[in-house]
């Protein structure tokens, strides 16, 4: 095998890292890569159909035949497997930058982010052994830059219209009777951390019951809580939001690195999770799709596919910084994870309520960079479910693609969520929030059902009278004129409306 030649391992192309200072990169070092293998048999989603976790590794986990091929492999370059899981369908590869180099054709190089924190940096293709060019998928962790960023938005100054999550449960009119109670809620977050003493005052001042929350460590990750301008409000404002609607919930947190290998596996962890077995997931940290490799959106996108094969439901904010989520190329596009047809992807409004409890909901739009994001996708096509929804081709590439979001909730800061976040009360928005928002209205849904939701986007697009339309705003950034108008039915900004009930 390693006499054979090598070839390019699709969509593995990555671009060269700008702006950053170069460092010494010690190639003897020993790093951890993650390697995806395809499944035994193709996965073919049947609405309203799931299956175990025992019968899914079954029938589309990775074999164990197509493992030992890699293992040949691998060991040539004196590359150590130190775990193997063939539901996550990945393979956990330990070994010295030099042997990776040698072994996958790239070069890596040293960066710095002035000082900030040193990283791994590769441009260009990933090689493979051509009698492997079936069998892996996908090679994640080679470059460990930076990939995502968290969706919340802090208010600027104390605002004079904010609710804590409960309130809002009551005022969107979500399940009652029900606490959530029998339902694990898993959290994805690439950093931050949370701080016990801080869930339980936050509690204590709504007098509810403190939701069991739990830390899942991925790739050598930590909760470790700073400051409150770090990502802590991320994961403060999850938890909060999440518990507060649903406090009889369990809360799983998975930490991982913000890598492509980090959330790769953050996912795998958290959908295959047999121990705390979430059946919703939130997501809150993501970046345009152009910022993300082909194999990256590829295989991320096949873990949610697999999350709807097994009925979870998927979470994840939809952006903050309207129609352009913040690339400079003067074009729109949308944001990823958010953008995959396997997820419940959640935009954001303006929301006011008068003293006789008339709401006025509007799309979440301040400024070029604090607003909904939401268009469509420039890489997944259009799903069936969306088939009626008109969705119309994306304003740059003319692509028919998938239209984001599907549903929207509160996420203008000004009229945002009063959390608790390393000892200080503040008021944050963001889609951030409406991700959680809507996992724990999915765990209020379980409980009051008895079965899991899963995947709900065909449910909602079948009988789109299960949302509240937001039908005022938009998300167009000012610079360019380019963007998406909220109108009756679904649009751009805010999907279908408010979701606040799964059937009719």
């Amino acid at each position: 095998m390693k006499n054979e030649p090598k070839i390019v391992l699709p969509g593995s192309d990555k671009t060269a890292a700008a702006g950053y200072q170069s460092t010494t990169l010690n190639k003897d070092e020993k790093i951890e890569i993650t390697i995806r293998l395809r499944r035994k048999r193709p996965l073919h989603i049947v609405d309203g159909s799931t299956m175990t976790h025992e019968q899914y590794e079954q029938q589309h986990g990775a074999s164990a035949d197509d493992a030992k091929l890699v293992r040949t492999f691998l060991k040539e370059y004196h590359l150590q497997v130190v775990e193997f899981s063939s539901a996550r369908r990945s393979m956990m590869v330990k070994g010295s930058i030099a042997n990776l180099e040698a072994a996958f054709n790239v070069s890596l190089a040293g960066k710095t982010n002035e000082g900030s924190s040193d990283f791994r940096v590769r441009s260009g293709e990933i090689f493979i052994p051509e009698s492997l060019k079936e069998i892996i998928t996908g090679v994640f962790g080679l470059d460990n830059r930076p990939v995502a960023r968290p969706m919340f938005r802090a208010a600027a100054a104390a605002p004079s219209n904010s609710f804590t999550p409960d309130q809002l449960s009551k005022i969107y009119g979500f399940p009652s009777g029900v606490d959530g109670s029998g339902q694990t809620i898993g959290i994805i977050e690439l950093g931050g951390g949370f701080r016990k003493k801080d869930i339980t005052n936050y509690f204590k001042s709504l007098n509810i019951t403190a939701p069991s929350v739990k830390a899942v460590l991925i790739d050598q990750a930590k909760n470790s809580p700073s400051t409150t301008n770090s990502a802590d409000g991320e994961v403060m404002l999850d938890i909060e939001v999440a518990g507060a609607v649903a406090p009889g919930a369990e809360i799983a947190v998975y930490f991982s690195q913000n890598t492509d290998k980090g959330f790769l596996d953050a996912i795998t962890a958290s959908v295959h999770d047999t121990v705390n077995k979430p059946a919703v997931i939130s997501i809150s940290w993501g970046s345009a799709e152009v910022n993300w490799t082909s194999q990256a959106l590829t295989n991320m996108n096949e873990a949610f596919k697999a999350a709807a094969a097994l009925g979870i439901t998927i979470t994840v904010a939809a952006g903050d910084s309207g129609s352009s989520d913040r690339v400079s190329d003067g074009l729109v596009h949308v944001d990823f994870p958010a953008s995959s047809p396997y997820v419940l992807a959640c935009g954001g409004t303006r929301l006011v309520v008068a003293d006789n409890g008339e709401l006025t909901e509007t799309v979440w739009h301040d400024s070029n960079t604090s607003a909904t994001g939401g268009g469509v996708s420039d890489v997944f096509p259009l799903p069936d479910y969306q088939s009626a929804a008109n969705v119309p081709l994306a304003l740059s590439s003319q692509f028919k693609g998938r239209g984001v979001p599907d549903v929207a909730g509160v996420a203008d800061p000004d009229t945002g969520y009063s959390v608790l976040v390393d000892g200080q009360q503040l008021v944050i928005g963001g889609t951030s929030a409406v991700a959680p928002l809507m996992a724990g209205f999915i765990a209020l849904v379980n409980q009051q059902s008895g079965k899991p939701a899963g995947y709900i986007n065909p449910v909602i697009y079948a009988d789109p009278g299960l949302c509240r339309d937001v039908v005022s705003g938009d998300n167009i950034t000012t610079t360019t004129n380019l963007g998406y108008q909220a109108g009756p039915g679904w649009d751009a900004c805010t999907g279908l409306g408010v979701l606040s009930k799964l059937t009719s």
